[in-house]
C-alpha cells in the first residue's frame, strides 16, 4: 500500500531539509496530485491546521503517543542520524527541540497533546490509539488486526476549503 510522509508534502526539499515551508495550499494540491485519487494509502504525520480536504478522505486514524521523555530522547537521535556527516546547525537544532518540548504544555498555542486531543475529537473517523513505547510488532499486529467500523462514503462534493487551501482541494 502506498504510504506517504506529511512532511514531505509540508516542506520544499531543501538542504538541509525541513528549512522552507510550502504553502498550505500547494501542499494539498500536490497530495492530490500525487496520492489522494488512489483505492487506498497510508499517510503518516501530522496535518494539524491544514489538509482538511485530505483528512476527510482518510477511513480511520491510528494516533501514536509516547511519554514526554522517551519522544524527546527519540526525536534528539532522529535528528542526529539526519544530519550525520554534515554540520549540524546546534543552534536550530536546539530551537528545533525547544519547541518540541512544549507539546505536551498544555498552554502551548503550537502543534500540542491539547491542540491533536481537540483534533482527534472532532474526525468522525474511527481513532485507534497506540503507546509508542510498545514494540513495532505489536503495534504493526495491532494496526492489522484493528477492524474500524465502516465508514460513510466519501464525496467529491464537500465542505468549502480550510483557509489556505486550494479552491477543490
Amino acid at each position: 500500500m502506498p504510504h506517504a510522509d506529511a512532511d514531505d508534502y509540508f516542506w520544499w526539499p531543501t538542504d538541509p531539509p525541513y528549512t522552507t515551508m510550502r504553502p498550505p495550499g500547494d501542499r494539498v494540491t500536490l497530495m492530490q496530485q500525487v496520492f489522494v485519487p488512489r483505492q487506498a494509502w497510508v499517510l503518516s504525520g501530522s496535518m494539524l491546521g491544514w489538509g482538511q480536504s485530505v483528512l476527510e478522505r482518510c477511513d480511520a486514524v491510528v494516533f501514536l503517543s509516547l511519554d514526554s521523555t522517551e519522544r524527546l530522547a527519540r526525536l534528539a537521535l532522529r535528528e542526529r542520524v539526519r544530519r550525520d556527516q554534515r554540520p549540524v546547525d546546534e543552534g536550530a537544532l536546539e530551537a528545533f527541540l525547544d519547541w518540541a518540548r512544549r507539546y505536551d504544555d498544555p498552554d502551548f498555542d503550537g502543534r500540542s497533546r491539547r491542540a491533536h486531543e481537540e483534533w482527534l475529537a472532532t474526525l468522525t473517523c474511527p481513532v485507534l490509539r497506540l503507546d509508542s513505547a510498545s514494540p513495532r510488532d505489536e503495534m504493526r499486529d495491532a494496526v492489522l488486526t484493528w477492524t474500524p467500523p465502516p465508514v460513510v462514503a466519501h464525496t467529491t462534493a464537500g465542505p468549502a476549503p480550510a483557509p489556505g487551501e486550494a479552491p477543490g482541494a
